[in-house]
């Protein structure tokens, strides 16, 4: 049984969302789902989860999941909103604790985050199997653009998070606390062993001016076309491209406020004694 994937793309962040199900009526899984947020005034909207929840409804899905590939620095996941909607356990690879320790210290949170992962519903391990109702589904761990990267293989497609772009974009920066671009090479190689048509679906897109944006692709045309990893491009060649890259590359626009919710699975700080929820700036600590 293969999954039908239904792609929803938010244009202020570049990413895609997707509802992964086995057609009307069965058990669905979100991915890497987005929270509308507005730097300017600090406020938070959920035009684009709902999107996703009007898909489900109409077509009487049941969330059985709510699938993080990773800790996202470009943009609020409304897991935690979409969860009090619609159901579902939130889920990331067990490698997040590594995450959450680095940024409680960057954002001195002290007890106010536990970094034991336990703010989701569940830990993936490398090569972990679960079911997405009768779809067999996979959990890869693809470090390299941060240490908890997670794929998910589900039927003959896989939500490959920030490991890959499309092939005219090519790679993922790996500047990030705990990135490093030769363990991003090593997990492309590792997806770009699967079968040739294996159908390979983007978090994101940044596409030059010639084309709209697009999420999926093939391993046959990652492996002929990436411009960062083709066939043929060796492991010293492609960190030295990436490292260099990275340095001239400026911090994502969000990463501040994304990090401090995505490593709580979508959930507010705790409010204040006034109902507010506040996230905070370092100041000269980056």
């Amino acid at each position: 049984m293969e999954p039908l994937v239904a792609p929803f793309f938010d244009p202020a962040t570049s990413t895609f969302t997707y509802v992964v199900h086995g057609g009307e009526g069965t058990e669905c899984a979100i991915v890497d789902s987005v929270l509308d947020f507005d730097p300017k005034s600090g406020r938070t909207s959920t035009a684009s989860a709902d999107r996703v929840i009007a898909f489900v409804r109409e077509h009487g899905l049941t969330v059985q999941w709510l699938l993080e590939t990773h800790a996202h620095a470009d943009h609020l996941s409304a897991a935690h909103y979409l969860k009090d909607e619609v159901g579902g356990r939130i889920a990331i690879g067990e490698h997040i604790r590594m995450v959450q320790h680095t940024f409680k210290g960057v954002f001195n949170l002290g007890t106010e985050l536990e970094e034991d992962g336990t703010q989701f519903d569940h830990l993936f391990a490398a090569d972990e199997t679960f079911k997405i109702g009768e779809l067999d589904a996979q959990a890869l761990h693809v470090p390299g653009h941060t240490p908890a990267d997670m794929a998910y293989c589900i039927g003959n497609a896989v939500f490959v998070g920030d490991t890959l772009f499309m092939p005219d974009v090519g790679s993922a920066r790996c500047d990030f606390p705990g990135g490093d671009a030769h363990t991003l090479y090593r997990s492309v190689k590792k997806l770009l062993a699967l079968p040739p048509q294996t159908r390979l679906y983007m978090c994101h897109d940044y596409p030059p001016a010639t084309r709209e944006p697009s999420c999926e692709t093939t391993v046959e045309q990652q492996r002929s076309g990436n411009i960062h990893l083709h066939d043929g491009v060796t492991e010293n060649e492609f960190v030295t491209m990436r490292t260099t890259r990275d340095r001239t590359l400026s911090m994502p626009t969000l990463i501040l406020p994304s990090v401090q919710v995505n490593i709580r699975a979508g959930a507010m700080p705790r409010p204040e004694s006034n109902g507010v929820s506040y996230l905070k700036i370092p100041l000269n600590a980056i």
